[in-house]
């Protein structure tokens, strides 16, 4: 596409209009600034010009930078900051028109032009700290002008959009406009076209930048942004707005962007971002399958988890029957769910007449055979496969045809549950993280026989329920679980060894994860854990589980919900160390023979990362992920790595495959011969998924 189909141009009368034309969401991607530059161009040398108007084609102004160019070199990208500049010293007023988004380079772009217009429901923001970078391009210089320092770093350090109406009420928007968006910007530029000295925002002060500002935003990105670089820079960069000269503050920000955007933590948040998009699509499956309408969904037991389950439909509009075997059980479960919708409506986040919406769309009962028309129906009972295959049983006998019968499992074998009907085609693991209504991740399990039908719309499904689904295959804990007993094992290896618990957990934590292998398993329940292990030895004839952690259990500890579990919890659920838990944990590494080291934090956190990567290696291996991208969604949504860290395979794609391997075997494991083949090869996992074209 040429500079000129890019950006066209057009008259009315005495206003050139620039439109930007590059679908879908008009990003700033080569030809882009080539083509607004001519426009400039054209209208400086035109004395019948008297202002331009910058506006996007299609459905949104400018949605940002291209992310894909973000890897080229300087000299190849595209001149983002070349075309504010030449804006900011136009001499004849610029008013950009702003529809749908104006994001990062986007808004960049707008703060470059002398006004600022826009619809009543558009979106401004500068969300580059999602991405590990900062606004390169003057946003770090120019929006604490235009709002102020502390709005200015409240919107930075988010990234969260604002609406147009509170860009109006911050001085950011300077009119909005109700009718047809062009029309409106036109009559604008001929209002303001003799206006002078023209009010660049670049020329302004910085209105509220005191210190206490730029102290305050310190010490918050420590809780909130833990461990990152780009929030340090921003803060830093929007000081210096209010504290040098904008041409000292421009020349800084490009530096420090650039320091940022080749940072370890700049590159694994795009490859999040980019791998939760890949996730979306499924190997083998086009566009064109045909999906199912899911317009009532049935959900089998209302314990915590069927209850969070039924609030995501609730909350997509959805209708739900519920189902549970007791009054009591049915009663308690509607409560929750009511609770947990006051609780939100409490702290303004819905109303109270949402809540009562949200309640009517429910129907609770005790009788399976009202989910006979249900599109959907998802057991949530107890990990027990003589349930669930009951249950299922019963559903093929109950559910109409061509409803997706789905099991909530989170180790148990799918294809062992579809085979007990007549339609193993309809079933299909929809694996909900807990707690339900919060988590985003949705692992989708794909049986031998589900068809290609129920995985799309199990896809489509978790985006309308505002889930992160991933297909996986069917093994014993699908990839979440898998690779969390290994790390599990792990742990509790580490602990016999000589490690505390606390020393443990506090490695991962340092690495970045909220919570360590010890600090989970108290809040899911450490019986939890203890009836997988107990069922694994059933299944494999081994003697029933013995280790520190099983005694523990034993003692009556099961975690937070007890009070107690490896940890002492109180109300604040704060764990501390408990030191009969420690004696036990000596009596047995005296039973055992075992003389206690010390273990540096170092080991203690290469251990473990790498016991993560080993396992989605071999996963990855065996076909049970798609990608190695997928396993990194899957850690992020579903168990807490940082973003920032990429997931565990791009950890150790940036770590470098060499040396996790060399770790690994210095360790005592063997490396997964997928993981061992691409260290000799000098690969990576991300090139790994490139070749393989997903």
């Amino acid at each position: 596409m040429s500079t000129e189909n890019i950006v066209a141009q057009s008259r009315q009368d005495d206003v050139l209009i620039l439109t930007i034309q590059n679908p879908p969401v008009n990003a700033f991607s080569p030809g882009v600034p080539e083509g607004l530059k001519a426009g400039l161009d054209a209208a400086a040398a035109d004395d019948t010009v008297r202002a331009v108007v910058i506006i996007g084609g299609g459905r949104t102004f400018v949605a940002g930078a291209d992310i894909k160019t973000f890897n080229l070199p300087r000299e190849q990208a595209p001149d983002l900051r070349g075309t504010i500049e030449k804006l900011d010293a136009f001499p004849k007023p610029t008013v950009a028109a702003i529809h749908g988004t104006a994001l990062g380079g986007g808004l960049e772009l707008a703060m470059g032009c002398t006004y600022r217009l826009a619809t009543p429901d558009a979106q401004l923001g500068l969300p580059e700290v999602k991405l590990g970078v900062l606004p390169g391009a003057g946003g770090t210089q120019r929006l604490p002008r235009v709002v102020g320092a502390q709005k200015a770093l409240d919107m930075m350090l988010s990234g969260n959009p604002i609406k147009a109406a509170e860009g109006i009420e911050v001085g950011l928007i300077d009119r909005l406009i109700d009718g047809d968006l062009l029309s409106g910007a036109v009559a604008f530029a001929r209002e303001v076209a003799d206006a002078r000295p023209l009010p660049r925002i670049s020329e302004r002060g910085v209105d509220g930048a005191t210190p206490e500002v730029f102290a305050a935003a310190r010490q918050g990105i420590k809780k909130s942004h833990r461990g990152q670089l780009s929030p340090e820079l921003i803060i830093d960069l929007a000081e210096m707005a209010a504290s040098v000269p904008f041409a000292d503050g421009w020349t800084a920000e490009a530096t420090k962007f650039m320091q940022a955007k080749d940072s370890p933590q700049s590159r694994a948040l795009r490859h999040v971002f980019f791998a939760e998009r890949e996730a979306a699509k499924i190997p083998g499956l086009g566009k064109d399958t045909p999906t199912l309408d899911i317009r009532r969904a049935g959900i089998i037991g209302a314990g915590t988890m069927g209850g969070g389950i039924a609030m995501n439909f609730l909350n997509a509009g959805i209708p739900v029957t519920i189902v549970e075997t007791t009054q009591e059980a049915l009663d308690r479960g509607l409560g929750v769910i009511r609770r947990n919708y006051e609780n939100t409506a409490k702290k303004g986040r819905m109303s109270q007449d949402d809540v009562e919406t949200r309640m009517g769309l429910l129907t609770p009962s005790l009788d399976m055979g009202s989910l006979a028309d249900a599109d959907i129906i998802i057991e949530a009972v107890f990990e027990n496969m003589d349930v669930k295959k009951d249950i299922f049983t019963r559903l093929d006998a109950i559910a109409k045809p061509g409803a997706i019968l789905a099991t909530n499992t989170s180790t148990l074998d799918v294809n062992e549950i579809a085979a007990v009907t007549r339609r193993p085609e309809s079933v299909i693991g929809l694996h909900f993280f807990s707690p339900a209504n919060v988590m985003k991740l949705l692992e989708i399990v794909r049986a031998d026989r589900t068809s290609d039908t129920v995985l799309a719309t199990s896809m489509a499904l978790a985006r309308k329920i505002k889930k992160v689904g991933v297909v996986v295959g069917v093994c014993d804990g699908f990839v979440g679980n898998r690779m969390v007993h290994r790390y599990g094992e792990e742990a509790r290896q580490l602990v016999e060894e000589g490690a505390r618990p606390e020393d443990v957990d506090a490695a991962m934590n340092a690495l970045g994860l909220p919570m360590g292998p010890f600090q989970m398993s108290d809040m899911a329940g450490l019986d939890i854990g203890h009836a997988i292990r107990v069922h694994r030895a059933k299944v494999s004839g081994e003697p029933e589980p013995d280790g520190w952690l099983d005694r523990i259990v034993k003692t009556g500890r099961k975690g937070q919900k007890t009070q107690g579990g490896i940890y002492d919890y109180d109300e604040s659920r704060k764990p501390r160390p408990n030191a009969d838990v420690q004696a036990l944990i000596d009596t047995y590494r005296a039973e055992k023979g075992v003389t206690p080291r010390d273990i540096s934090a170092e080991e203690l956190t290469k251990r473990l990362a790498y016991t993560l990567v080993n396992e989605g290696a071999q996963i990855l291996d065996e076909g049970i992920a798609a990608r190695a991208g997928d396993i990194d969604v899957i850690y992020l949504y579903g168990y807490g790595f940082p973003a920032y860290r990429g997931g565990p395979m791009q950890y150790a794609d940036e770590m470098g495959l060499q040396g996790v391997v060399a770790d690994l075997e210095r360790y005592g494991q063997t490396p997964a011969p997928l993981l061992k083949r691409l260290a000799d090869e000098g690969g990576s996992f991300a090139g790994l998924d490139a070749s393989r074209g997903r």
